[in-house]
């Protein structure tokens, strides 16, 4: 049977919808969409009315482009000022095997005492379980055991990251099954077998702001925010040459160089700038301002990364909307030589600003599969729902998100 997910991520540049079916253990893409934010700066809701247009623009087009409206989504909340917490917990085995009820019961209630007021429940990352205080394991479904302590890692954010995303969506009447984050659905993007016995590190480079999130085996651990990204590109270009935003942002997505190695002196760009004066930009010039702005992020990015963690790390991958400019691996090889730039595999959405939205379904079907649970947003035949998480007496986001993890 075929199952099908829906991811939204909300960015300060564009809104990204991804719908994806799993078919015989095999991630498809129905459709996809990237359309202009409004009303979001540095990653947050700054004016919800203006975000929920451009989040009903990116389901319409989704909508136009399967023939069914989106009644169900994951959603992508802000990392910002996100917090992680190693939490575990014991339980007895309640029946003569050990179930998916019992692995998560395990840490429940390390995850209600280590909730502070002015958090909330984003998701809980399982790390391992031991049985019996002895045989520690990462998915004992179905061993024998009598008490069963688990181990996960508790990922929260304030309030307001979860509810401004929250009530835009259920007010365009979209129930949110799971939510995430970028820190959580990159790795899971990427995820490896080597960094999943590593220490490893992700960039992504977003329109306004930057995200570094430090893993442990694929395990985030600690996120910073750096105010810097992409967009400061178009903004350079557009003051060096005085031409609007737009033309900059074309200039850089197709006509710049990320690294002036590959730049021709000979090739130029014509337009009209802000003077009404034709111009002509030399793609060496043009690449050598947007050179300079990636150093200056990746720089920053790989101060934060020594602030993180003084341990080595041995995997650094770099995502995000920048990094699919032309030549970006030479500049980020000159400042982080140990990179490398991440590469989103699904056909159909081989673009690096879709890492977060795909990770996530991802993210959501590992969840499952540790569940034990069959569960589709969409029916195979009509694509209409034909499940729902049971319902929450707590009319709380925390209420909704615990009905759905654990099954209440």
């Amino acid at each position: 049977m075929k199952h099908v997910y829906a991811s939204i991520d909300i960015g300060s540049d564009a809104i990204k919808l991804a719908v994806c079916e799993l078919y015989q253990n095999h991630l498809n893409l129905l459709a996809a969409t990237s359309v202009p934010s409004r009303g979001v700066k540095k990653g947050l809701i700054v004016e919800p009315e203006l975000a929920k247009k451009s989040i009903s623009l990116a389901l319409r087009s989704i909508e136009d482009m399967l023939g069914v409206k989106i009644k169900k989504i994951i959603a992508n909340v802000p990392n910002h000022m996100a917090e992680y917490k190693l939490i575990k917990g014991e339980t007895d085995i309640r029946g003569d095997l050990i179930s998916a009820s019992d692995m998560i019961h395990s840490y429940k209630e390390g995850i209600r005492s280590n909730l502070m007021p002015n958090e909330e429940f984003v998701t809980v990352v399982p790390i391992d379980f031991k049985i019996n205080g002895k045989t520690v394991m990462k998915d004992p479904k179905g061993f024998p055991g009598k008490k069963l302590m688990g181990r996960a890692m508790m990922v929260t954010t304030p309030k307001k990251n979860v509810y401004s995303v929250a009530s835009i969506l259920e007010s365009l009447g979209v129930e949110i099954v799971d939510i995430s984050t970028s820190s959580i659905g990159d790795i899971n993007c990427f995820r490896t077998e080597n960094l999943e016995k590593n220490i490893s590190a992700i960039i992504n480079i977003g329109a306004e702001i930057t995200t570094v999130s430090l893993y442990n085996k694929c395990i985030p651990v600690s996120t910073k925010i750096i105010g810097a990204g992409g967009l400061d590109i178009d903004r350079d270009l557009a003051y060096m040459y005085k031409i609007d935003l737009k033309e900059a942002r074309n200039i850089k997505e197709n006509f710049a160089l990320a690294h002036v190695r590959g730049a021709s002196n000979t090739d130029f760009y014509e337009t009209v700038n802000k003077d009404n004066v034709k111009i002509k930009i030399n793609q060496h010039a043009a690449s050598e301002i947007a050179a300079s702005r990636i150093n200056e992020i990746l720089t920053l990015a790989k101060n934060e990364l020594k602030d993180l963690t003084n341990k080595p790390i041995q995997y650094i991958i770099i995502t995000g909307g920048a990094s699919n400019m032309l030549d970006f691996e030479y500049s980020m090889r000159e400042v982080i030589p140990n990179a490398s730039k991440g590469a989103v595999k699904l056909v159909g959405v081989r673009n690096n600003k879709y890492s977060t939205v795909i990770g996530n379904i991802i993210y959501f079907l590992n969840t499952l599969k540790l569940k034990g649970m069959n569960y589709s947003m969409l029916s195979e035949d009509d694509m209409d729902e034909i499940s729902s998480p049971s319902n929450s007496n707590d009319d709380t986001m925390l209420g909704k998100v615990f009905g759905y993890f654990f099954g209440e």
